[in-house]
């Protein structure tokens, strides 16, 4: 593509060279520099992209959209294009390379503190059900037809967003539905689409601190950028920030709560325990009748995911039989995620890694009124210590019996995050065990379960690795349990 071209839409200057010279690629990082590639310097939280301007330089690029005055040994050569925001102008080149998909599809964007992945895969299952193709972009990674591309990011950087937009529609997915979060927005990675449909579930303190947000007030307002960007606002009601985070959307507003009025609620609300399974039934009323939805993911915050998903939905005329199918069966990898043939206990992984999302979980399975509530978890490394005693006084408050173990120790030491953690159990008279391995801990679990046991491992979900010393080393929680469970079995035992 020609670089005038390009750069439709941008606000630039160009400081030398010509706009005439071909374009074969855009890119950010300056291992990834080359001959024919054009150069975005932009600005990390940790990283300033100008610095290395010089490195994409030697390794062949000559063209480069900067934000500020570089200097290069050649400059006869180069194409230096300045702008004022270069992460703007990175999604907007990238929109124009990849021929602007988001708008040739529906668009779904879901932020929020807690529900996103939950909601995206809900969501999914209805509008495949209803003859969809659906392509998701988020927590778990990139999915589309049989394709599952792993990805650092929640919401991915503009170039590699847009891309993997450009291949859902070129394998014919109609939809696609992005978990977008409060950093992705404020770092403009989803700069220039054009949301049909932008969803907000809740919001609580998170992402505050060094390397995330200065403050809620920064987070709370990243969040509401969304609506700059939407054509319709799918929102929660019993939320307590919901008319701060809505009070300046520019679009039409749809609610949807479980405790006050709105477009669509939920009454009649039951919680039930099937053999091993445990599952949430409640009425779902709308301006245009009421259905009930029985789903088999437990818990009052299931029925906030189903109302989010039932809302897009409705707006998009889906059915309520397409809806209440959908809804019948589903499974979230590792949100509340029910893994194992067991007799008469269940095992349930969770991504649970504070203690806000810890507390909600165990107070949600002790609803199902198990024998006993055992928690195993543990806390990453290099994170903040307040989590850890935090999570440890949770766990010795809310469950019977506490195994606590190694998490993503990063480069700490497993026995110090450990200490760590019991700083917060000791405050409670909760009984516990630590066993540094996670695999051992999870054995040790399933060796004492007894009948009615509700076994809760927390804290990885559905990451695939455990990072130890730098390195991600393999670690699949739920291929770990069914393996040790099959092993249980052909031995004759539970």
């Amino acid at each position: 593509m020609k670089l005038r071209s390009l750069l439709n839409g941008v606000d630039y200057s160009l400081l030398c060279g010509s706009l005439d010279c071909e374009i074969n690629d855009i890119c950010y990082d300056s291992r990834k520099a080359d001959k024919g590639k054009i150069f975005v310097a932009i600005v990390g939280l940790n990283v300033d992209g100008h610095s290395f301007v010089s490195s994409a330089y030697d390794k062949g690029t000559r063209v480069f959209i900067v934000e500020r005055e570089i200097s290069l040994p050649f400059e006869r050569d180069t194409t230096i294009i300045k702008v004022d925001d270069s992460r703007k102008a990175l999604a907007l080149i990238s929109r124009n390379f990849f021929g602007d998909p988001a708008s040739q599809m529906t668009v779904i964007g879901i932020t929020g503190t807690k529900g996103k992945s939950s909601i995206t895969a809900i969501l999914k299952t209805i509008l495949d059900l209803a003859g969809n193709t659906t392509g998701t972009i988020g927590t778990n990674g990139v999915f589309y037809k049989d394709v599952h591309i792993a990805s650092s990011h929640t919401t991915p950087e503009s170039y590699e967003t847009y891309g993997y937009i450009r291949k859902m529609l070129d394998e014919g997915c109609t939809h696609v539905i992005m978990e977008v979060s409060s950093l992705g927005l404020m770092m403009s990675r989803v700069y220039g689409i054009e949301f049909d449909y932008g969803v907000f579930t809740n919001l609580s303190p998170d992402h505050i601190g060094n390397g995330e947000h200065k403050s809620f007030e920064e987070y709370l307002s990243c969040k509401a950028l969304l609506w700059d960007q939407s054509k319709k606002c799918i929102a929660n009601a019993d939320d307590a920030y919901f008319e701060q985070i809505t009070a300046n959307a520019n679009c039409p507003i749809t609610t949807f709560a479980v405790h006050k009025d709105a477009d669509i609620t939920a009454d009649n609300i039951s919680l039930f325990r099937d053999g091993k399974n445990l599952n949430v039934g409640f009425k779902c009323k709308t301006r245009d009748g009421d259905f009930y939805i029985t789903t088999n993911v437990p818990g009052e915050f299931t029925v906030y995911n189903c109302l989010t998903a039932i809302s897009v939905a409705r707006e998009m005329g889906i059915d309520f039989d397409i809806i209440s199918k959908a809804l019948s069966d589903i499974s979230v990898k590792g949100r509340m995620e029910l893994v194992g043939e067991t007799k008469d206990y269940s095992i349930i992984i969770d991504y649970a890694h504070n203690a806000m999302s810890l507390e909600t979980i165990l107070k949600t399975i002790r609803q199902y009124n198990p024998k006993r509530l055992i928690c195993l978890f543990g806390c990453g490394g290099n994170r903040p210590k307040m989590r850890r005693y935090e999570m440890g006084e949770i766990s010795g408050k809310y469950a019977d019996f506490s195994i606590l173990t190694s998490d993503n120790s990063r480069f700490e030491n497993p026995e110090d995050i450990l200490d760590d953690i019991l700083v917060g159990m000791r405050k409670t008279n909760g009984k516990y065990i630590t066993i540094v391995d996670r695999i051992e801990a999870i054995h040790y679990a399933i060796d004492n379960a007894k009948a009615g046991d509700i076994i809760l491992i927390a804290g990885k979900g559905h990451e695939m690795y455990q990072e130890i010393k730098g390195i991600k080393h393999p670690f699949n929680e739920a291929e770990i349990i069914c393996s040790y469970l099959d092993e249980i079995n052909k031995l004759g035992g539970k």
